[in-house]
Protein backbone atom coordinates (compact mmCIF):
# COMPACT_ATOMS: atom_id res chain seq x y z
CA UNK A 1 0.00 0.00 0.00
CA UNK A 2 1.34 3.33 -0.77
CA UNK A 3 2.10 5.89 2.51
CA UNK A 4 1.86 8.95 0.37
CA UNK A 5 -1.90 9.13 -1.37
CA UNK A 6 -2.62 11.88 -4.37
CA UNK A 7 -5.00 14.59 -2.84
CA UNK A 8 -4.75 16.97 -5.28
CA UNK A 9 -3.62 19.32 -7.93
CA UNK A 10 -2.59 23.04 -7.71
CA UNK A 11 -4.19 24.88 -10.46
CA UNK A 12 -3.80 28.13 -10.19
CA UNK A 13 -2.38 31.03 -7.88
CA UNK A 14 -5.17 33.19 -5.71
CA UNK A 15 -4.80 36.58 -5.25
CA UNK A 16 -1.16 38.14 -4.45
CA UNK A 17 0.38 36.88 -1.19
CA UNK A 18 0.39 33.65 -1.97
CA UNK A 19 -2.39 31.78 -1.31
CA UNK A 20 -3.48 28.41 -4.30
CA UNK A 21 -6.46 27.01 -6.05
CA UNK A 22 -6.27 23.56 -5.13
CA UNK A 23 -8.47 20.80 -7.66
CA UNK A 24 -9.51 18.04 -4.88
CA UNK A 25 -9.06 14.66 -5.68
CA UNK A 26 -10.12 13.67 -1.96
CA UNK A 27 -14.22 13.75 -0.82
CA UNK A 28 -13.98 16.45 0.13
CA UNK A 29 -12.58 20.26 2.16
CA UNK A 30 -13.10 18.35 5.57
CA UNK A 31 -10.92 16.02 4.52
CA UNK A 32 -8.09 18.02 3.49
CA UNK A 33 -8.23 20.17 6.88
CA UNK A 34 -7.50 17.66 8.70
CA UNK A 35 -3.84 17.71 7.59
CA UNK A 36 -0.96 19.94 8.80
CA UNK A 37 1.57 18.88 6.55
CA UNK A 38 1.06 18.08 2.80
CA UNK A 39 3.98 16.91 0.43
CA UNK A 40 4.76 17.66 -3.32
CA UNK A 41 6.27 13.95 -4.07
CA UNK A 42 5.10 10.45 -3.05
CA UNK A 43 7.53 9.64 -0.92
CA UNK A 44 6.91 12.30 1.53
CA UNK A 45 10.57 14.15 0.72
CA UNK A 46 9.54 17.75 -0.08
CA UNK A 47 6.74 19.25 2.51
CA UNK A 48 4.38 22.16 2.55
CA UNK A 49 2.69 23.01 5.65
CA UNK A 50 -0.65 23.63 5.39
CA UNK A 51 -2.09 26.78 7.86
CA UNK A 52 -5.86 26.98 6.00
CA UNK A 53 -8.10 25.92 3.19
CA UNK A 54 -11.36 27.26 2.73
CA UNK A 55 -13.75 26.07 -0.02
CA UNK A 56 -14.40 27.76 -3.42
CA UNK A 57 -17.24 26.00 -5.85
CA UNK A 58 -15.29 22.30 -6.27
CA UNK A 59 -12.03 24.01 -5.44
CA UNK A 60 -9.77 24.54 -2.40
CA UNK A 61 -8.46 27.82 -1.57
CA UNK A 62 -5.11 26.88 0.65
CA UNK A 63 -2.20 28.65 2.31
CA UNK A 64 1.17 27.48 2.66
CA UNK A 65 3.45 28.43 5.38
CA UNK A 66 6.60 28.60 2.51
CA UNK A 67 4.62 30.50 -0.46
CA UNK A 68 3.82 33.94 0.90
CA UNK A 69 3.34 35.97 -2.39
CA UNK A 70 1.83 35.23 -5.95
CA UNK A 71 5.60 34.88 -7.52
CA UNK A 72 6.46 31.92 -5.12
CA UNK A 73 2.82 30.64 -6.06
CA UNK A 74 3.94 30.51 -9.71
CA UNK A 75 6.48 27.87 -9.30
CA UNK A 76 4.02 25.25 -8.04
CA UNK A 77 1.10 25.73 -10.57
CA UNK A 78 0.59 21.98 -11.61
CA UNK A 79 1.95 20.22 -8.90
CA UNK A 80 0.03 17.40 -7.66
CA UNK A 81 0.28 17.31 -3.68
CA UNK A 82 0.12 14.28 -1.81
CA UNK A 83 -0.66 13.29 1.74
CA UNK A 84 0.63 11.28 4.63
CA UNK A 85 -2.31 8.27 5.21
CA UNK A 86 -1.04 7.96 9.16
CA UNK A 87 -2.03 11.78 9.22
CA UNK A 88 -5.59 10.87 7.99
CA UNK A 89 -8.54 9.53 9.65
CA UNK A 90 -11.43 7.99 7.56
CA UNK A 91 -14.67 5.59 8.51
CA UNK A 92 -13.59 1.81 9.61
CA UNK A 93 -15.45 0.68 6.52
CA UNK A 94 -13.74 3.44 4.04
CA UNK A 95 -11.21 2.48 1.57
CA UNK A 96 -8.95 4.59 -0.51
CA UNK A 97 -9.10 4.33 -3.95
CA UNK A 98 -5.06 3.75 -4.26
CA UNK A 99 -5.53 0.81 -1.92
CA UNK A 100 -8.65 -0.55 -4.50
CA UNK A 101 -6.54 -0.72 -7.85
CA UNK A 102 -5.54 -3.68 -8.52
CA UNK A 103 -7.62 -5.74 -6.11
CA UNK A 104 -8.89 -9.27 -7.16
CA UNK A 105 -12.77 -9.16 -7.79
CA UNK A 106 -14.07 -12.70 -6.94
CA UNK A 107 -17.84 -14.44 -6.63
CA UNK A 108 -18.57 -14.69 -3.07
CA UNK A 109 -19.78 -17.52 -3.40
CA UNK A 110 -18.60 -19.78 -6.28
CA UNK A 111 -14.26 -17.98 -5.60
CA UNK A 112 -14.79 -17.55 -9.20
CA UNK A 113 -12.61 -14.53 -11.09
CA UNK A 114 -14.04 -11.94 -12.37
CA UNK A 115 -10.82 -9.86 -12.98
CA UNK A 116 -9.09 -6.82 -10.91
CA UNK A 117 -10.21 -3.13 -10.41
CA UNK A 118 -8.27 -1.42 -12.55
CA UNK A 119 -10.03 1.90 -11.35
CA UNK A 120 -13.06 3.43 -9.23
CA UNK A 121 -15.22 6.20 -11.04
CA UNK A 122 -18.15 7.91 -9.44
CA UNK A 123 -21.05 10.01 -11.30
CA UNK A 124 -23.03 10.25 -8.29
CA UNK A 125 -24.81 7.46 -7.27
CA UNK A 126 -21.80 5.62 -5.59
CA UNK A 127 -18.71 4.29 -6.78
CA UNK A 128 -18.19 2.38 -9.69
CA UNK A 129 -15.37 -0.92 -9.94
CA UNK A 130 -13.61 -0.48 -13.31
CA UNK A 131 -12.96 -4.38 -13.59
CA UNK A 132 -10.81 -5.61 -16.23
CA UNK A 133 -10.17 -9.40 -17.52
CA UNK A 134 -8.64 -10.17 -20.80
CA UNK A 135 -8.84 -6.55 -22.20
CA UNK A 136 -12.62 -6.25 -21.45
CA UNK A 137 -14.09 -4.18 -18.91
CA UNK A 138 -16.85 -4.38 -16.60
CA UNK A 139 -18.76 -1.97 -14.23
CA UNK A 140 -19.82 -3.10 -10.69
CA UNK A 141 -21.59 -0.65 -8.23
CA UNK A 142 -19.93 -0.31 -4.58
CA UNK A 143 -23.47 -1.27 -3.07
CA UNK A 144 -23.99 -3.39 -0.39
CA UNK A 145 -26.51 -5.81 -2.69
CA UNK A 146 -22.91 -6.78 -4.60
CA UNK A 147 -19.79 -5.71 -2.81
CA UNK A 148 -19.86 -8.15 -0.13
CA UNK A 149 -16.02 -7.94 1.50
CA UNK A 150 -13.69 -5.68 0.45
CA UNK A 151 -10.39 -6.91 2.00
CA UNK A 152 -7.41 -4.26 0.81
CA UNK A 153 -4.86 -6.21 2.78
CA UNK A 154 -5.81 -9.22 0.88
CA UNK A 155 -6.31 -7.10 -2.27
CA UNK A 156 -9.29 -9.25 -2.98
CA UNK A 157 -13.19 -7.89 -3.20
CA UNK A 158 -16.06 -10.27 -2.64
CA UNK A 159 -18.77 -9.33 -4.95
CA UNK A 160 -22.26 -11.43 -5.52
CA UNK A 161 -22.94 -10.25 -8.83
CA UNK A 162 -26.82 -9.14 -10.50
CA UNK A 163 -28.17 -10.82 -13.46
CA UNK A 164 -26.89 -8.97 -16.57
CA UNK A 165 -23.16 -7.54 -14.59
CA UNK A 166 -21.54 -10.10 -16.57
CA UNK A 167 -22.25 -11.14 -20.27
CA UNK A 168 -23.62 -14.61 -19.99
CA UNK A 169 -21.19 -17.01 -22.44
Amino acid sequence: MKQFLEIGKLINTHGIRGEMKLELWCDDIDYLKQFKTLYLDDNGNNSLELISARPQKNHAIVKFTEITSIDEAEKFKNSVVYCNRDDAEIDEDANYIQDLIGCLVVDAESNAEYGRVADVVNYGASDILDVEKDKKHSYIPVIPDIVKEIDTECEIIRIIPMKGLFDED
